[in-house]
């Protein structure tokens, strides 16, 4: 559902430095230190990314007008090969919040910190995470440990799933709470795998926007 570039004028700073190619790769841009408010600039650096929806929930409020129906949608984008994003976001219909879902997930993109952290694994390669890594969402605590090659992923299938589209292929995962809530098994896990990282961006710089939720 990545969105087409042609005719992009770009808004930022950022977005002007990709286009002119001053910038050519996610991980220069996200060193930059400038914040990421475009997500045509993450199609520019990663075309390969693929989306994946974890859960959609109709929502009923009840306004002056009657009850009125949203839908909330969960989705995570990746490239397979270390960079990952998240959020979730709510519209009148199922194709929108999809859509809206997926362009701030690319807002909310990282470079996970893949490595081999298992003892049993030789240093050097990415097939893991370089250390044991927790998030929490709500009352879910996920909890991210290195294994070893070949090891495979040993996690609830929202788990896997975020895991696989970030390009780690062995863990061992544990999770703690209310983990039927998929919203904050989710965000727990992409937590973890945000801890994990290197703090490769200045803090003031990351505008996390989990929730886009403008009418």
């Amino acid at each position: 559902m990545s969105r087409h570039n042609d005719g992009w004028e770009p808004r930022t700073r950022l977005g002007r430095k990709v286009q002119n190619g001053d910038i050519s790769s996610m991980e220069q841009a996200l060193d930059s230190g400038l914040p990421l408010k475009e997500a045509e600039i993450v199609d520019q650096l990663l075309p390969g990314l693929e989306d994946e929806v974890l859960d959609i929930n109709m929502v009923q409020r009840m306004t002056d007008s009657g009850r009125r129906v949203k839908f909330r949608c969960v989705v995570a984008v990746g490239n397979r090969d270390g960079y990952l994003g998240y959020a979730q976001a709510r519209d009148d219909q199922v194709g929108g919040a999809i859509q809206k879902a997926i362009d701030v997930a690319k807002l909310n993109i990282i470079k996970v910190d893949r490595g081999s952290g298992s003892w049993e694994d030789q240093p050097g390669g990415t097939n893991s995470l370089t250390r044991k890594a927790e998030g929490k969402a709500g009352s879910v605590t996920v909890e991210i440990q290195p294994a070893p090659q070949g090891l495979g992923l040993a996690a609830a299938e929202t788990v896997r799933n975020i895991l696989e589209l970030a390009g780690v292929e062995d863990a061992w995962t544990n999770s703690d709470g209310n983990t039927r809530t998929t919203v904050n098994l989710a965000k727990a896990t992409f937590n973890a795998l945000e801890n994990a990282a290197q703090s490769r961006t200045p803090q003031h710089a990351r505008e996390v926007h989990y929730d886009e939720v403008s009418e």
